[in-house]
């Protein structure tokens, strides 16, 4: 019955959006109707409303439908939500500040003497829209508007012609920052946290360890993130919409002919350009490349973009003299506060400096010229035909939209999954044959067949929350959720083009001249589909696409994960053996003059260290070696171990299966009431009997071998497990005590400075006040833990502290523990002075040749050589499954 109530949801559903039921109605009304029916269904027929439900009542699904709705605006984690509205009203401010339309005319004079240059110039302004304003409608609509005459008249092909705007205008769903990318990371964050919490109970099933090594966690995601991935995928597709259109013009010349523009090619020609389209690409920087750079927030840029849209549409609705008065003011002082924010960091609470002031007062009239410029510059636009108000009210529908088709999606989730659908689409999709990627290759298509008839958001908040938990889950592919999320992103675009609900056709069809036919449209856009399944496949077969730009801004910014981060220690290791396979007698002779050196000036445990260490670091050479023997011979033993492998844990996932349904049986039979019905009895005992067979079928398929055949691999897996610890090991011990011991003997200089505040504090004891010795001592013991591998000085200091502050001071235990501080010092400053003479080049010779390979993990942050190289083999997904 569940499946009954299930297949009323998913009808309800489908008329109330066919026909023209508001969506945002449409999708909570489907689920409280259905939820409502089966809860009454139910109680008349079964005695119990939660009867037809695949667990709990109707109350508990309610419940948890208005738990996702209030999740939506009140969890702190979801706060990248309100960079919606930010975006939206940056494109509506643009779309009617004409921007758009300056870009076209402009654009189509420059492209218009190479073949097919109207089409590449609307390719070329769809770009560079959609990482500016991202609204499809408005994008269409205003090349429509403007680029489809100018191409008709020039005998461009109609379905060429209708086929690149309606194309170009849906970039914006792509090309960051965008809606679409927004609200599959939001989805996404929700997914990993699933699909987490499923690959540790595969884990935990498959080699009864209670926790999972967190190198194979599921990899999360932000928005963020989703716009670094999806930026070259964005302008792959746009290189890929050029390169059509000029192979069209070439084989068709009189369909895409070039377009010779009438004017002079001068100063004020070129001036023209550069007015045109240095705003918007600076635009663009300003809101990506914040991002990228690790200076801002998506929420951050979103409200960067906001205020530059206001002072393009400041300068850009007003004619004369001083039109640009207001963005000279913002940009000039943009440009100061980057100068001094630039050469004197600016920290209000810790201005000790007089050059620190200047600074502080420069910095702050900077920020008031760019308040004045932007105040300027919304009156403006706020006075001109009321534009604000209107952009204002746009943006508030636009984001009311979004928000509401969220809300809905919440509740209808929490419906379809009270009557099991979430376990039907995850046993049909883990049932199929080919693993992992037919699993993916039906989603996908699935996704595409309902761009026929839904909107992106749609798709976005009801199809990704049920699938992503189910395909980030599955080890054997180990997908990241950016490029989950880009590929899901890139295929929700064609909805906007496939026919019979295709939007962007429509906001087309509603401006186009009556000489396009419909047909026309549908044919040229053919081309463009086709052309996004492309580039559908090339970013799938190719992840690096997508992941590597996230990892590379991930690994070097300023807050990039430390070295010794689980999840890199796989492509790490791969580098330092790649670097040590290499340039091995570097190393290997860097660490012989090492141990050549002469450790007689340091204490006897500091140079039993040293020796240790430099023992440890050859170890880890040859412990590398090791690693890498040992994961060969994994390697070879996966061909035939895998099959038997994965045909167990199948068949163990179908056993579950059933004995799940089973367990649930006699739960319910020990919880049948005396009113219940027969047939509730009848049919748990069916279950039971039903289960208990097949599990005894599947269990005999079990392979006699398979104990055998897995403990042969598990140990060789884990052999291969021990010996990457034992190389971490020996890494770290022949790194960091050599680093600690340079840092020690470097402050020598610093303990120096001691000699003086000691001696002072020794002859005080004898005759100071009280008070004022406690003061002086203290802020003593604070300078004196201030150096380096000063603690044993620092204990005697203390230890004279507390004898004179017990209750019965004594002076004299406390000036023999400053006379015994003062003999450490001496020795103490001795040998690091003696060290940092003769010592200190060969231990820094050490380090620096050992920095990137033994000495990496032991680093504050990877060597930038060493981040681009692990950015680069994380950006391919990793098979990890035989570990489960």
């Amino acid at each position: 019955m569940e499946l009954l109530f299930l297949g009323i949801l998913l009808l309800t559903m489908a008329v109330a959006l066919g026909s023209g039921f508001p969506v945002a109605f449409a999708l909570p009304g489907s689920a409280i109707l259905t939820i409502g029916l089966a809860a009454g269904a139910g109680f008349v027929l079964e005695g119990s409303s939660g009867a037809y439900f695949a667990q709990g009542g109707p109350d508990s699904w309610l419940n948890a439908g208005v738990t996702n709705l209030r999740g939506v605006y009140w969890e702190v984690e979801r706060d990248t939500l309100i960079a919606i509205p930010l975006f939206i009203f940056m494109g509506i401010m643009l779309q009617r500040s004409k921007i758009a339309e300056d870009l076209l005319v402009t654009m189509a004079r420059l492209f218009g003497p190479i073949p097919g240059g109207l089409g590449i110039s609307v390719v070329f302004v769809g770009a560079l829209l959609a990482a500016t304003t991202g609204i499809v409608g408005a994008t269409v609509v205003a090349m429509g508007l403007i680029s489809l005459p100018a191409m008709l008249r020039n005998n461009y092909s109609q379905p060429l012609a209708t086929g690149a705007i309606a194309a170009s205008g849906t970039l914006g769903q792509i090309i960051p920052p965008s809606i679409v990318l927004i609200i599959l990371a939001d989805q996404l964050a929700s997914a990993v946290d699933q699909a987490g919490t499923i690959r540790k109970s595969l884990h935990k099933l498959a080699t009864g360890e209670i926790s999972m090594p967190s190198d194979y966690a599921v990899s999360s995601t932000s928005a963020g993130e989703m716009f670094l991935g999806a930026f070259v995928p964005g302008m792959l597709l746009v290189a890929l919409y050029m390169l059509y259109i000029l192979v069209f013009a070439i084989v068709k010349p009189k369909s895409a002919p070039a377009v010779h523009y009438d004017g002079a090619w001068n100063i004020q020609f070129w001036g023209q350009v550069f007015v045109t389209l240095v705003p918007p690409l600076a635009l663009i920087f300003l809101v990506l490349g914040s991002i990228i750079a690790g200076i801002a927030t998506v929420n951050q840029a979103g409200a960067i973009g906001a205020a530059g849209a206001i002072v393009m549409a400041g300068y850009r609705l007003v004619k004369g003299k001083h039109a640009y008065t207001p963005a000279l003011i913002f940009l000039a002082s943009l440009a100061g506060l980057g100068m001094v924010i630039a050469t004197t960091p600016i920290n209000i609470k810790s201005i000790t400096t007089p050059e620190e002031s200047t600074a502080l007062l420069v910095a702050l009239g900077c920020t008031a010229g760019m308040m004045v410029g932007l105040i300027w510059s919304g009156i403006r636009v706020l006075k001109l035909d009321n534009t604000l108000h209107g952009v204002m009210i746009d943006t508030a529908k636009t984001t009311s939209l979004v928000f509401i088709i969220l809300l809905g999606a919440a509740m209808l989730t929490a419906a379809f999954r009270a009557f099991g659908g979430e376990e039907l689409v995850r046993g049909f999709l883990e049932s199929l044959p080919g693993g992992f990627w037919t699993q993916f290759i039906i989603v996908m298509a699935v996704i595409f067949v309902l761009g026929f008839f839904l909107d992106f958001i749609e798709i976005a908040v009801v199809v990704v929350p049920i699938v992503a938990p189910i395909l980030l889950a599955d080890p054997s592919a180990n997908i990241t959720a950016v490029w989950l999320g880009v590929m899901i992103g890139l295929n929700i675009q064609t909805s906007f083009l496939t026919p019979p609900f295709g939007f962007a056709l429509f906001y087309l069809r509603g401006v186009a001249p009556a000489v396009v036919t419909t047909v026309n449209m549908y044919k040229g856009v053919i081309a463009f589909i086709t052309l996004q399944l492309v580039a559908l496949a090339i970013v799938g077969f190719n992840p690096w696409l997508v992941n590597y730009l996230p990892n590379r801004v991930n690994l070097t910014a300023a807050t990039a994960p430390p070295p010794r981060n689980p999840s890199l220690q796989y492509c790490l290791e791969q580098y330092v053996w790649e670097e040590v396979r290499a340039n091995g007698g570097v190393y290997t002779s860097a660490i012989s003059a090492a141990k050549g050196l002469d450790l007689g000036m340091l204490p006897k445990s500091d140079a039993a260290d040293m020796t240790k260490a430099f023992a440890s670091a050859e170890d880890a050479l040859m412990a590398l070696a090791d690693v890498q023997a040992a994961e060969l011979l994994v390697e070879a033993a996966i061909p035939a171990y895998s099959p038997i492998h994965t045909r167990v844990r199948k068949l163990e996932k179908d056993i579950r299966h059933y004995q799940d349904l089973m367990d649930d049986a006699v739960t319910g039979l020990s919880r049948l009431r005396d009113t219940d019905p027969p047939s509730r009895k009848t049919r748990f005992e069916a279950t039971v009997a039903e289960s208990t067979v097949r599990i005894a079928e599947l269990s005999v398929q079990l392979p006699a071998s398979w104990p055998e055949t897995y403990e042969t691999f598990r140990t060789i897996d884990d052999a291969e497990t021990k010996l990457r610890n034992t190389y971490r090991r020996a890494a770290d011990s022949g790194y960091a005590p050599v680093m600690e011991l340079l840092k020690v003997v470097d402050a020598a200089d610093a303990l120096g400075t001691l000699e003086t505040p000691l001696r002072e504090m020794r002859d005080a004891i004898a005759g100071g006040e009280l008070e004022a010795l406690m003061e002086q001592v203290t802020e003593l013991r604070s300078s004196v833990g201030d150096v380096e591998g000063a603690g044993d000085v620092r204990g005697l200091v203390n230890k004279a502290r507390s004898a004179l502050r017990s209750r019965t001071p004594d002076r004299e235990e406390a000036a023999a523990q400053m006379d015994a501080a003062i003999a450490a010092w001496q020795v103490d400053l001795a040998w690091r002075t003696a060290a940092a003479a003769q010592l200190a080049p060969g231990l820094r010779t050490y380090l620096d040749a050992l920095r990137s390979t033994v000495g990496a993990r032991s680093q504050f942050k990877m060597p930038r050589d060493v981040a681009l190289y692990v950015a680069g083999c994380q950006s391919t997904h990793r098979d990890i499954s035989m570990h489960f």
